[in-house]
């Protein structure tokens, strides 16, 4: 289901002309390479902004609803951090057993609710294609903060940020994605919004999380390199990035599948040994056992550096979204 257009203040509509205000964020398939060039400038700004001053007064007025269905740390508290350093409020739902939901009621009347206090709604679920759902019947803007394996269009912002910034530029890198590709909607988004830059890719995961084949149709249709493998010591020496994500236990049925790839790539200062000088580790987190604690004061670690971004990120696109940027 494809977000409805959102109703927008005409002369302000035409003021501003960035083409996120008053619009959904759903997917990643909304960004082309200019709407990318100015997300990750107003990034930098709003990096700026908080260093300098830390906060600011450019929502001063708005409120924030952050809807979360499936359990969060890194991303429910920078969507928060990014309302509150912009000046804005947030009403926080990250419990919803303890709200309506648990009397049956249903996403479109949860949102519905939610935009009669809020000016802009965040929303996490379990489901693919709720995001889509919730847009189709909010007259608010909806930002998608990841449904189900489908796609987490945020995470995947701030991921390009943190390579641009890292590396200071993305044409001609050598992506690899590794671990659990088949339920990481981290590495799904990332791909998607790679494929606007001039990248060749590898994908590293056992068998049975092998990157999905719509996926890799969006690869192969943009006329972009790629290739699978099992083995990560057999490219750690070739790449820029070496993305990295945990097997995630809760998208299993059988636990004994999950017990078998678990601990199939670890990131450690031997595998370390082998990669570029000049190249970065990312991880989306929580990470489990795939990246060893002693690569954490490597220079080229950079998953603690991308929560960071993700609040310069999402400030960003919160201003954007509101006609404050």
């Amino acid at each position: 289901m494809e977000p409805k257009i959102k109703q927008v203040d005409s002369m302000a509509a035409n003021r501003i002309h960035n083409g996120f205000y008053g619009q959904d964020i759903i997917s990643v398939s909304q960004f082309d390479r200019a709407k990318l060039d100015y997300i990750l400038e107003v990034g930098n700004e709003m990096k700026i902004l908080v260093e300098r001053f830390g906060s600011a007064d450019l929502l001063q007025g708005k409120i924030l609803a952050n809807l979360f269905y499936e359990p969060s740390t890194r991303t429910s508290s920078s969507f928060m951090a990014a309302m509150l350093r912009l000046g804005g409020q947030v009403i926080p739902i990250n419990n919803v057993q303890y709200s309506s939901v648990t009397k049956g009621e249903s996403l479109p009347d949860t949102v519905r609710t939610l935009e009669s206090y809020a000016d802009i709604i965040v929303i996490r679920h379990p489901e693919v294609g709720s995001a889509a759902t919730a847009a189709h019947y909010a007259s608010k803007p909806v930002i998608n903060a990841g449904d189900g394996v489908g796609e987490h269009p945020t995470q995947a912002l701030l991921d390009l940020y943190t390579i641009v910034e890292a590396l200071g530029e993305v044409g001609g890198l050598k992506v690899a994605m590794v671990g659990d590709l088949k339920f990481g909607r981290t590495v799904h988004s990332l791909t998607k919004l790679l494929v606007n830059y001039p990248v060749e890719f590898t994908f590293v995961s056992p068998e049975i999380l092998r990157m999905p084949k719509d996926v890799l149709d969006v690869v192969a249709a943009s006329g972009h390199k790629y290739e699978e493998r099992e083995d990560v010591h057999e490219i750690i020496g070739d790449v820029d990035v070496l993305y990295v994500t945990r097997v995630q236990k809760e998208r299993f049925t059988d636990l004994a599948e999950y017990d078998m790839v678990k601990d199939r790539y670890v990131v450690d200062p031997e595998l370390m040994s082998r990669a570029k000088e000049r190249m970065i580790i990312m991880h989306p987190l929580p990470r489990v056992n795939e990246i060893s604690y002693a690569v954490d004061n490597d220079p080229r670690a950079a998953y603690f550096r991308q929560m960071r971004n993700g609040m310069y990120i999402r400030m960003a696109l919160l201003a954007a979204v509101l006609g404050k940027a």
